[in-house]
């Protein structure tokens, strides 16, 4: 296999804004492609993505498009898009995809239509595709600025893993490698739905102790879903599950665990994403992750519980009653 020199992004949000700038700082050649012409203008006339990513200085060497024809040469595409719309630009780029092209899926979530994670939607619109996710405890911000990191890179093609992770390692950014691509995308996606329920529990100001409380049995519901799903515990106790996990139920600058934040406070769901730019992908999120849970049988009562405030079926008192009301069980069940 010959060395990944060119690199393709798809998706100028603040995190795939960042994942060029990480690409950019390993050597590699770059081309980062942006829906919104305003993004582009600005990181060519700026040097900086104002709308998404505003303040952070981006490398001159970054090359920036509308047009994702000039992503036809690249040796690996990371696919950053929000998870809602992965199927959309994946079609939209499938024509100028190669043979065998890696294809890094970094967006969090299920597809609300379908129930599918983001490899067997990329699965469906670039068959020919390498898919490999990319997954882990990062804030872009953070990422773009050059702060230590660590991410899973899981592809079930051991060579072609290894080869991916040394194209993107930099002293900063550190990925470990894993064969399990669905314990990597069922620990990214349920984790933005239990940042959403950790934001509640601090809204209301319901404690420290609550709050350490729903991130582990929030756990034991993401394990016991990736396992169903055919993932691998050990994969989501690593970074790409727990270590995610940790990061975004504990600060408010998770947009998720921001919503949750708002929504604790007593504002409704639209008053909690109004002047939000970047995606919450776990308000999205959390109805295909219930729907998927009861599919497979798997009891989720917490993010079942946040797809229902957020549908508007309950109020948020009656979640937490009803969280705290359920009979004793064994802590393993």
């Amino acid at each position: 296999m010959s060395e990944i020199r060119t690199v393709g992004v798809i998706g100028a949000g603040a995190w795939g804004t960042a994942l060029a700038q990480v690409c950019v700082r390993a050597g590699l050649n770059v081309t980062l492609w942006a829906r919104e012409p305003e993004v582009s203008e600005s990181i060519r006339a700026k040097g900086e993505n104002s709308l998404f990513l505003p303040g952070i200085a981006l490398d001159p060497a970054l090359r920036v498009t509308g047009a994702l024809a000039d992503l036809s040469e690249a040796q690996m595409i990371l696919a950053v898009p929000p998870a809602q719309h992965v199927r959309a630009t994946l079609s939209a780029f499938a024509p100028f995809a190669r043979p065998g092209l890696p294809v890094v899926l970094c967006a969090k979530g299920v597809e609300q239509d379908t129930l599918k994670l983001m490899t067997e939607v990329l699965s469906e619109v670039i068959p020919h595709a390498a898919p490999a996710v990319l997954s882990g405890p990062s804030f872009a911000g953070e990422v773009a600025r050059g702060l230590p990191t660590a991410v899973t890179l899981a592809c079930r093609d051991e060579p072609c893993a290894d080869r991916l992770a040394h194209a993107l390692a930099t002293p900063t950014f550190r990925p470990y490698l894993s064969t399990d691509l669905i314990g990597a995308e069922a620990g990214g996606a349920v984790k933005n739905v239990l940042a959403i329920a950790c934001g509640v529990v601090e809204g209301k100001g319901l404690g420290r102790s609550a709050h350490a409380a729903l991130i582990t049995r929030g756990f034991a519901e993401l394990t016991r879903l990736a396992t169903a799903l055919g993932g691998q515990a050990e994969t989501v106790a690593g970074l790409c599950g727990l270590g995610d996990l940790v990061l975004t139920c504990s600060s408010p600058q998770s947009r998720n665990m921001s919503v949750g934040l708002a929504l604790g406070r007593g504002e409704t769901l639209e008053q909690a994403l109004s002047g939000k730019l970047s995606v919450a992908e776990g308000v999205a999120s959390a109805p295909a992750v219930r729907a998927l849970a009861q599919k497979l049988g798997v009891e989720t009562p917490i993010c079942e519980a946040v797809a229902a405030v957020l549908a508007h079926e309950i109020d948020i008192d009656t979640a937490i009653g009803g969280l705290l009301s359920r009979p004793l069980r064994a802590e393993s069940e």
